[in-house]
């Protein structure tokens, strides 16, 4: 079996950028990846800087290029496990191919987990976003939705009212603002609609509006929400990788891989980088995660092999 220095999880921004600083550093490296990126439903991937607007598979499939150009290979599968054996680490796959390598970089991304709303899933990418500075721009001067599920619904409804001078806050299953929160909201004009949300109307592909319990339907043209994200990180239970819960003021926001400034986990060997370990990331930042944990991993390995060299060659000191 071929053992490769690098196998890379994941081929999205932040794994194909990772693969692309290790081969270029002469290393033999492999991409497994399954097809299944976050970014999939939407259009085009926005604030990328000369590559504004692009698909999401576009980009990848010249970054799969490039890797393979200098020598790397990609590999298409699920991992399911990852252990780690005499001197290294064996990766399986759903279909029970295995790999071995002396390193892994983990970036695999993250699932969004939306709220148990009738009709968002189906629009999840399109006009159900979640990301202002992702897909603000394209909802521009629309009348916009937000759907409250927890207070960090504040905080979006205000980026989303940057955007347009039609948005509309639904509580749901928020809890209800304080006072000062209501005087901001109402000095910016934004409707607030109480009640728990029934079911997103959507007619000729568009979402049409946001039907109360009820009955009311609110006429809207977009709907942004808050997820809450889980790491797709569960093949790294045997190597005693567990993501770690995320909250922000209280708040849970979902689960990630920690990891140290250069990609590192509390597990020698394996790095992560992108949204696996970084759930607010966009595709520039996760790209520049990846290049960083690339370059870790290729100084861990020089430490490694540098020992073992001097080891070869004793203490090389002239008598």
């Amino acid at each position: 079996m071929t053992k490769y220095d690098v196998i890379v999880i994941g081929g999205g921004a932040a794994g194909l950028s990772g693969a692309l600083a290790l081969v270029r550093s002469r290393r033999s490296v492999l991409v497994v990846d399954d097809g299944t990126p976050r970014n999939a439903p939407a259009e085009g991937v926005h604030n990328f800087l000369t590559r504004d607007g692009t698909p999401p598979g576009e980009i990848y499939a010249l970054g799969r290029d490039e890797v393979v150009g200098y020598g790397g290979e990609v590999a298409e599968g699920t991992v399911t496990t990852a252990r780690r054996d005499e001197d290294g680490f064996t990766v399986e796959l759903a279909d029970g191919t295995t790999y071995r390598s002396r390193r892994l970089l983990v970036t695999t991304g993250l699932t969004d987990v939306l709220p148990d709303v009738p009709g968002l899933a189906e629009r999840w990418g399109k006009d159900v976003i979640h990301c202002p500075y992702c897909h603000g721009w394209e909802v521009r001067d629309q009348a916009i939705g937000v759907l409250a599920t927890s207070p960090m619904a504040l905080h979006q409804v205000q980026l989303f009212r940057q955007l347009s001078d039609d948005v509309t806050l639904f509580l749901h299953t928020a809890p209800e603002p304080t006072d000062e929160q209501w005087e901001e909201l109402a000095a910016r004009g934004i409707s607030v609609v109480q009640g728990k949300v029934e079911q997103i109307e959507v007619s000729d592909d568009r979402i049409t509006g946001v039907r109360l319990e009820g009955g009311k339907v609110i006429p809207r043209q977009a709907l942004a929400i808050q997820t809450t994200v889980r790491a797709r990180a569960g093949f790294l239970a045997d190597l005693g990788l567990v993501p770690t819960l995320i909250e922000n003021n209280g708040i849970e926001i979902g689960t990630a891989v920690q990891v140290d400034a250069m990609g590192a986990t509390e597990v020698p060997g394996v790095f992560a980088a992108g949204n696996v370990t970084n759930p607010m990331a966009q595709v520039m930042p996760s790209a520049a995660a990846g290049l960083m944990a690339g370059a870790g991993i290729n100084f861990d390995l020089i430490t490694e092999e540098t020992r073992l060299a001097r080891s070869r060659a004793g203490s090389g000191r002239a008598e």
